[in-house]
């Protein structure tokens, strides 16, 4: 039996440096008091924050090893197809004895926790699953309530070439978050209030971060626009709007323990164009001597190396064109890809497929079979697929020659330039492990971590590829999460860095309940009463918030 209930609130694209700076502002009191009163820890998502599952993980309770699933995006060696898809794994709660109420957590499919109540798909960043309500009538209840999300539209808005879209994003994503309030409170506390494990999670800073970051950072080349300016007002009214959710379901449901947390950080986004663009360009060129991508004038000449997009100019619709697409068909590819996205009902992997033919890496996918390595589209870190004889269908590269293609592809990139700054475009770069006939669909034979945020490669053989405008300017690059764990049993106190797999297995021994087998992380909670905790140091002005 359940002796003490557990309210888990996660942030999804929540940055630990920027409530930092808002709680020494005094702008965030809700955190601030919550902070003084909780076991603290920093998350460490390790390289499992490159797959672009977070959710997925704690939904799950499972890392990508222990999930087989290392990234969103899958790849068929038969066919050479490749596309996007939702989760097929049960969350975490279906194992529990635990009358479970869930707001809005991504990747959690109610239809594999069968006793768990609750929505899902409403106002996720990145829902993976279909909406879906439990019990079903509770979806038009909702709905006649609350209504659709209000910032439909916005979630993925790409606003830096326009200061008024900047200001009207904000505005309704600050307002998003404030209806999300009030739906969780009537949720956990009106409609379902039996309940010993409820599940809220807030999108709406994942969005904000993506678009606005080069409001918050003065260091990004982008600081200089007139959005620079909204942007940032933009991220501080959400973090207070979050900081007021936080405060009012803490306040409202104060039998429970609350765990408050973020699974890893956020900084500004070095991806997009190297891993969706410029490194499928650059293999390309490489294995056929041909250019697909060809840069416009306007681009090549820019201020400072710098593109940009005119105020109303589609990102996707202007790449697109320097791929040689006509700007129709590729707004007709995005159309679709939301649509099918949209039609799927979640009850697995395959009926929540998303299209990736937007992304420019799509554009190549026809030249693979004839390409020795390819770049897979890719939301994070560069991913190559050696085309490998006996495992793609058309392989190119013998066994035998699997480790001098990979060496051969590897000299290639780290060969390549910044166009703007010079400096080399590539950091880390990661080979998989094992024998490489047993890739998995969601591996790559080699993932590339890009050094800062190339807007173009300069290769000595290959020539200039771009630049190009960027996309996001945020994105998750932070290096930690962090954690607040409130309530009558637990010692406040710093309790240091741990994996963010633990959170799953400290709630459910907060619970006090056994935990499944199949589980990934060590639990914290034998560790909470003996967290250290000094009143003295902390009325001397030691910060609630772990330090970076």
């Amino acid at each position: 039996m359940v002796k003490r209930r557990v309210l888990l609130v996660g942030l999804d694209g929540f940055e630990l440096s920027l409530a930092e700076r808002y709680i020494a502002e005094g702008a965030l009191p809700a955190l601030a008091a919550m902070g003084a009163r909780s076991a603290r820890f920093r998350l460490d998502h390790g390289d499992a924050k490159r797959s672009g599952l977070a959710w997925e993980h704690v939904s799950t309770g499972l890392s990508p090893a222990d999930a087989g699933r290392h990234a969103a995006v899958t790849f068929d060696p038969a066919s050479y197809a490749v596309w996007q898809d939702g989760t097929s794994l049960a969350p975490f709660p279906a194992g529990l004895p635990a009358r479970t109420v869930v707001f809005d957590p991504p990747y959690f499919d109610l239809a594999r926790a069968p006793d768990t109540r609750g929505i899902v798909g409403w106002g996720a960043h990145d829902p993976g699953i279909a909406s879906a309500a439990v019990p079903k009538e509770l979806g038009s209840e909702f709905r006649d309530r609350f209504g659709t999300y209000l910032a439909q539209d916005w979630i993925y808005g790409l606003t830096w070439p326009c200061a008024q879209k900047s200001a009207v994003m904000a505005d309704r994503l600050v307002r998003a978050v404030e209806m999300r309030a009030d739906a969780a409170g009537w949720l956990l506390g009106e409609r379902l209030p039996d309940w010993d494990l409820g599940i809220v999670v807030v999108s709406e800073l994942h969005s904000g971060i993506e678009a606005f970051w080069h409001g918050i950072d003065p260091m990004h080349p982008l600081h200089r626009l007139p959005s620079a300016g909204p942007a940032a007002d933009g991220v501080q009214r959400l973090y207070q709007a979050v900081d007021r959710l936080i405060g009012g379901l803490a306040e409202r449901f104060d039998d429970a323990t609350i765990v408050v947390f973020a699974a890893h950080g956020m900084g500004p986004n070095g991806a997009d164009l190297p891993s969706m663009l410029l490194l499928p360009e650059l293999l390309y060129r490489h294995a056929t001597g041909r250019r697909l991508f060809r840069a416009p004038d306007s681009w090549t000449g820019a201020a400072d190396g710098l593109p940009m997009l005119a105020a109303n100019e589609s990102w996707g619709e202007a790449v697109g064109a320097a791929l040689g697409q006509w700007p129709a068909l590729t707004a007709l590819r995005r159309r679709l890809a939301r649509r099918l996205g949209a039609r799927s009902n979640g009850t697995d992997a395959a009926n929540h497929r998303v299209s990736l033919d937007w992304m420019p890496a799509a554009a190549y996918r026809r030249h693979w079979p004839a390409m020795p390595a390819f770049a897979l589209p890719s939301f994070y870190d560069g991913r190559v697929r050696i085309n490998l004889a006996g495992r793609e269908r058309n392989g190119r590269v013998p066994s035998e020659q699997y480790a001098a293609a990979c060496d051969e592809i590897e000299e290639l990139i780290r060969a390549c330039r910044d166009t703007r700054t010079g400096k080399p475009v590539a950091g880390r770069i990661e080979r998989a492990g094992g024998d490489p006939r047993r890739l998995g669909p969601t591996e790559a034979d080699l993932v590339v971590d890009w050094d800062e945020a190339p807007v173009g490669f300069e290769h000595p053989a290959l020539g200039r590829i771009g630049p190009a405008p960027y996309r996001r300017t945020g994105g998750h690059s932070g290096p930690y999460g962090f954690a607040y764990l409130a309530g009558d049993d637990i010692a406040a106190g710093d309790c240091g860095i741990c994996n963010t797999f633990d959170i799953v297995p400290t709630i459910i021994d907060l619970l006090q309940l056994p935990r499944p087998a199949r589980l990934s992380g060590t639990s914290r909670a034998a560790a909470l009463a003996r967290a250290p905790h000094s009143p003295a140091r902390e009325r001397a002005g030691e910060r609630a918030w772990p330090s970076r």
